[in-house]
Protein backbone atom coordinates (compact mmCIF):
# COMPACT_ATOMS: atom_id res chain seq x y z
CA UNK A 1 0.00 0.00 0.00
CA UNK A 2 3.14 2.48 -0.10
CA UNK A 3 4.34 4.41 2.42
CA UNK A 4 2.08 7.07 2.65
CA UNK A 5 0.04 7.66 5.81
CA UNK A 6 -3.17 5.88 5.35
CA UNK A 7 -4.70 9.37 6.54
CA UNK A 8 -4.24 10.96 3.25
CA UNK A 9 -5.16 7.54 1.12
CA UNK A 10 -8.44 6.07 0.53
CA UNK A 11 -6.54 2.50 0.87
CA UNK A 12 -7.38 2.91 4.62
CA UNK A 13 -10.83 1.62 3.65
CA UNK A 14 -10.11 -1.88 2.50
CA UNK A 15 -8.96 -1.98 6.23
CA UNK A 16 -13.10 -2.15 6.96
CA UNK A 17 -13.00 -5.76 5.55
CA UNK A 18 -11.43 -7.26 7.52
CA UNK A 19 -12.61 -5.81 10.89
CA UNK A 20 -16.09 -6.53 9.43
CA UNK A 21 -15.26 -10.45 8.98
CA UNK A 22 -13.92 -10.19 12.67
CA UNK A 23 -17.21 -8.72 13.88
CA UNK A 24 -19.74 -11.44 12.20
CA UNK A 25 -17.23 -14.41 13.15
CA UNK A 26 -16.23 -13.66 16.67
CA UNK A 27 -20.56 -12.61 17.24
CA UNK A 28 -21.75 -16.12 16.27
CA UNK A 29 -18.85 -17.51 18.58
CA UNK A 30 -20.21 -14.96 21.54
CA UNK A 31 -24.17 -15.82 20.37
CA UNK A 32 -23.39 -19.45 20.98
CA UNK A 33 -21.85 -18.55 24.67
CA UNK A 34 -24.71 -16.37 25.39
CA UNK A 35 -27.14 -19.03 24.29
CA UNK A 36 -25.20 -20.81 27.17
CA UNK A 37 -25.58 -18.41 29.87
CA UNK A 38 -21.72 -18.14 29.93
CA UNK A 39 -20.16 -15.95 31.70
CA UNK A 40 -18.30 -14.22 29.14
CA UNK A 41 -21.15 -13.81 26.27
CA UNK A 42 -22.41 -12.28 22.97
CA UNK A 43 -20.26 -8.67 23.80
CA UNK A 44 -17.28 -9.91 25.41
CA UNK A 45 -16.45 -12.22 22.59
CA UNK A 46 -16.81 -9.69 19.87
CA UNK A 47 -15.27 -6.79 21.56
CA UNK A 48 -12.54 -9.10 21.87
CA UNK A 49 -12.53 -10.30 18.17
CA UNK A 50 -13.18 -6.76 16.55
CA UNK A 51 -10.27 -5.66 19.38
CA UNK A 52 -7.54 -8.02 18.35
CA UNK A 53 -8.28 -7.35 14.56
CA UNK A 54 -7.94 -3.88 15.05
CA UNK A 55 -4.36 -4.32 17.21
CA UNK A 56 -3.21 -6.90 13.90
CA UNK A 57 -3.82 -4.06 11.50
CA UNK A 58 -2.16 -1.59 13.29
CA UNK A 59 0.78 -3.60 13.92
CA UNK A 60 0.47 -4.10 10.20
CA UNK A 61 -0.28 -0.83 8.49
CA UNK A 62 0.11 1.91 11.41
CA UNK A 63 3.70 2.87 10.84
CA UNK A 64 4.11 2.49 7.28
CA UNK A 65 4.95 6.61 6.66
CA UNK A 66 8.04 5.87 9.23
CA UNK A 67 9.70 3.04 7.14
CA UNK A 68 11.05 6.00 4.63
CA UNK A 69 12.61 7.65 7.58
CA UNK A 70 16.29 6.49 7.81
CA UNK A 71 17.38 4.56 10.37
CA UNK A 72 14.18 3.18 11.34
CA UNK A 73 13.57 -0.27 11.36
CA UNK A 74 10.11 -1.70 12.72
CA UNK A 75 9.18 -5.03 13.79
CA UNK A 76 5.47 -5.31 12.16
CA UNK A 77 4.34 -8.68 14.72
CA UNK A 78 5.67 -6.77 17.95
CA UNK A 79 2.33 -5.37 18.41
CA UNK A 80 0.46 -8.22 17.37
CA UNK A 81 2.38 -10.59 19.90
CA UNK A 82 1.32 -8.37 22.98
CA UNK A 83 -2.12 -9.69 21.71
CA UNK A 84 -1.69 -13.46 22.92
CA UNK A 85 -0.38 -12.43 26.21
CA UNK A 86 -2.42 -9.70 26.71
CA UNK A 87 -5.62 -11.76 26.23
CA UNK A 88 -4.67 -13.74 29.37
CA UNK A 89 -5.73 -11.20 31.70
CA UNK A 90 -8.90 -11.46 30.88
CA UNK A 91 -9.49 -14.95 30.21
CA UNK A 92 -8.04 -15.20 33.61
CA UNK A 93 -10.77 -12.81 35.36
CA UNK A 94 -13.23 -16.05 33.68
CA UNK A 95 -11.40 -18.90 35.57
CA UNK A 96 -12.28 -18.72 39.35
CA UNK A 97 -12.15 -21.85 42.07
CA UNK A 98 -14.19 -22.02 44.74
CA UNK A 99 -14.53 -25.52 46.68
CA UNK A 100 -12.31 -27.49 45.19
CA UNK A 101 -14.78 -26.54 41.80
CA UNK A 102 -12.68 -24.99 38.63
CA UNK A 103 -15.06 -22.74 36.49
CA UNK A 104 -14.98 -20.93 33.73
CA UNK A 105 -12.03 -23.00 31.93
CA UNK A 106 -13.47 -23.60 28.57
CA UNK A 107 -15.44 -20.12 28.12
CA UNK A 108 -11.45 -18.54 28.78
CA UNK A 109 -10.01 -20.94 26.12
CA UNK A 110 -12.85 -19.42 24.13
CA UNK A 111 -12.07 -15.95 24.79
CA UNK A 112 -8.69 -16.99 23.59
CA UNK A 113 -9.98 -18.58 20.77
CA UNK A 114 -11.83 -15.47 19.56
CA UNK A 115 -8.50 -13.46 19.88
CA UNK A 116 -7.14 -15.66 17.48
CA UNK A 117 -10.15 -15.32 15.19
CA UNK A 118 -9.73 -11.62 15.28
CA UNK A 119 -5.80 -11.60 14.36
CA UNK A 120 -6.69 -14.14 11.53
CA UNK A 121 -8.76 -11.44 10.07
CA UNK A 122 -6.82 -8.79 10.66
CA UNK A 123 -4.03 -10.59 9.13
CA UNK A 124 -5.47 -11.11 5.89
CA UNK A 125 -6.63 -14.60 6.73
CA UNK A 126 -9.96 -15.45 5.98
CA UNK A 127 -9.92 -18.69 5.38
CA UNK A 128 -8.22 -19.86 8.60
CA UNK A 129 -10.53 -17.57 10.32
CA UNK A 130 -13.32 -19.16 9.26
CA UNK A 131 -11.97 -22.33 9.91
CA UNK A 132 -11.31 -21.72 13.64
CA UNK A 133 -14.78 -20.52 13.76
CA UNK A 134 -16.31 -23.57 12.46
CA UNK A 135 -13.79 -25.71 14.81
CA UNK A 136 -15.26 -24.07 17.42
CA UNK A 137 -18.56 -24.98 17.32
CA UNK A 138 -16.95 -28.22 16.30
CA UNK A 139 -15.77 -28.63 19.58
CA UNK A 140 -18.51 -26.75 21.82
CA UNK A 141 -21.56 -28.66 20.07
CA UNK A 142 -19.82 -31.61 18.68
CA UNK A 143 -17.92 -32.82 21.38
CA UNK A 144 -20.40 -32.86 24.54
CA UNK A 145 -22.05 -36.14 23.09
CA UNK A 146 -18.65 -37.69 22.45
CA UNK A 147 -17.82 -36.76 26.10
CA UNK A 148 -20.88 -38.67 27.40
CA UNK A 149 -20.45 -41.97 24.86
CA UNK A 150 -17.37 -42.36 26.43
CA UNK A 151 -17.99 -41.57 29.81
CA UNK A 152 -20.80 -44.88 29.10
CA UNK A 153 -17.88 -46.78 28.70
CA UNK A 154 -15.62 -46.40 31.40
CA UNK A 155 -15.01 -49.61 33.52
CA UNK A 156 -15.20 -47.57 37.17
CA UNK A 157 -18.02 -45.73 37.83
CA UNK A 158 -18.05 -41.96 38.39
CA UNK A 159 -18.26 -40.47 41.95
CA UNK A 160 -18.79 -37.63 43.61
CA UNK A 161 -17.35 -36.56 47.03
CA UNK A 162 -18.44 -34.38 49.18
CA UNK A 163 -17.89 -32.58 52.55
CA UNK A 164 -21.13 -30.62 54.27
CA UNK A 165 -22.20 -29.75 57.50
CA UNK A 166 -23.88 -32.43 59.15
CA UNK A 167 -27.61 -32.21 60.25
CA UNK A 168 -28.52 -29.16 58.58
CA UNK A 169 -30.24 -31.44 55.71
CA UNK A 170 -27.48 -30.75 53.24
CA UNK A 171 -27.29 -34.36 52.22
CA UNK A 172 -31.32 -34.38 50.86
CA UNK A 173 -30.44 -31.40 48.85
CA UNK A 174 -27.75 -32.63 47.44
CA UNK A 175 -29.72 -35.44 46.08
CA UNK A 176 -32.34 -33.59 45.03
CA UNK A 177 -30.00 -31.51 42.95
CA UNK A 178 -28.47 -34.81 41.67
CA UNK A 179 -31.42 -36.34 40.85
CA UNK A 180 -33.15 -32.65 38.63
CA UNK A 181 -29.58 -32.86 36.31
CA UNK A 182 -30.46 -35.81 35.15
CA UNK A 183 -27.76 -37.78 36.94
CA UNK A 184 -29.04 -41.04 38.86
CA UNK A 185 -27.88 -42.04 42.68
CA UNK A 186 -26.86 -45.76 42.37
CA UNK A 187 -25.31 -45.45 45.84
CA UNK A 188 -24.60 -43.26 48.78
CA UNK A 189 -22.10 -43.74 51.87
CA UNK A 190 -21.40 -41.40 54.39
CA UNK A 191 -18.87 -40.81 56.97
CA UNK A 192 -19.94 -38.19 60.04
CA UNK A 193 -16.29 -38.76 62.04
CA UNK A 194 -15.35 -35.20 60.60
CA UNK A 195 -15.21 -31.92 62.97
CA UNK A 196 -14.82 -27.94 61.77
CA UNK A 197 -12.67 -25.46 62.53
CA UNK A 198 -15.29 -24.61 64.72
CA UNK A 199 -16.08 -27.68 66.21
CA UNK A 200 -19.37 -28.04 63.78
CA UNK A 201 -19.92 -32.01 62.70
CA UNK A 202 -18.70 -32.61 59.15
CA UNK A 203 -19.83 -35.50 56.82
CA UNK A 204 -18.44 -36.49 53.70
CA UNK A 205 -20.51 -38.37 51.39
CA UNK A 206 -19.33 -40.41 48.67
CA UNK A 207 -21.72 -40.94 46.01
CA UNK A 208 -21.78 -43.68 42.84
CA UNK A 209 -23.78 -41.71 40.06
CA UNK A 210 -24.75 -42.42 36.11
CA UNK A 211 -25.82 -39.92 33.97
CA UNK A 212 -25.42 -37.90 30.60
CA UNK A 213 -23.90 -34.75 32.22
CA UNK A 214 -21.01 -33.06 32.91
CA UNK A 215 -19.66 -34.85 36.28
CA UNK A 216 -17.08 -31.45 37.14
CA UNK A 217 -20.30 -28.95 36.28
CA UNK A 218 -22.10 -31.23 38.47
CA UNK A 219 -19.86 -30.90 41.30
CA UNK A 220 -19.41 -27.46 40.90
CA UNK A 221 -23.43 -26.47 41.17
CA UNK A 222 -23.04 -29.04 44.19
CA UNK A 223 -19.87 -26.53 45.86
CA UNK A 224 -22.59 -23.78 45.78
CA UNK A 225 -25.20 -25.25 47.78
CA UNK A 226 -25.37 -24.11 51.35
CA UNK A 227 -23.67 -25.89 53.95
CA UNK A 228 -21.27 -27.62 51.36
CA UNK A 229 -17.83 -27.26 51.97
CA UNK A 230 -16.41 -29.15 49.47
CA UNK A 231 -17.04 -31.11 46.51
CA UNK A 232 -14.48 -33.52 44.45
CA UNK A 233 -15.85 -35.00 41.05
CA UNK A 234 -13.48 -38.52 40.14
CA UNK A 235 -14.09 -42.11 39.55
CA UNK A 236 -13.93 -44.83 41.96
CA UNK A 237 -10.35 -46.48 42.12
CA UNK A 238 -11.68 -49.70 44.04
CA UNK A 239 -14.75 -51.55 42.34
CA UNK A 240 -16.26 -52.98 46.08
CA UNK A 241 -15.44 -48.94 47.33
CA UNK A 242 -19.50 -48.59 46.94
CA UNK A 243 -20.91 -52.45 47.92
CA UNK A 244 -21.26 -51.01 51.52
CA UNK A 245 -24.11 -50.10 52.96
CA UNK A 246 -26.46 -47.61 51.57
CA UNK A 247 -27.39 -44.37 53.57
Amino acid sequence: MGLEPFYSTNAQWALLLPLLLALVLSAAVGLEREIGAKSAGLRTHTLVGVGAAVFMEVSKYGFTDLLSTDHVALDPSRVAAQIVSGIGFIGGGLIFVRKDAVRGLTTAATVWLVAGIGMACGGGLPVLAVAATVGHFLITRGFPPLSRAVGRLRRTPPTLRLTYQDGHGVLRAVLTACTERGWAVHRVLVNREATGDAGERLATVTLRLAGKGYLHELAGDLAELPGVRSAEAGESDDPDETDGPAA
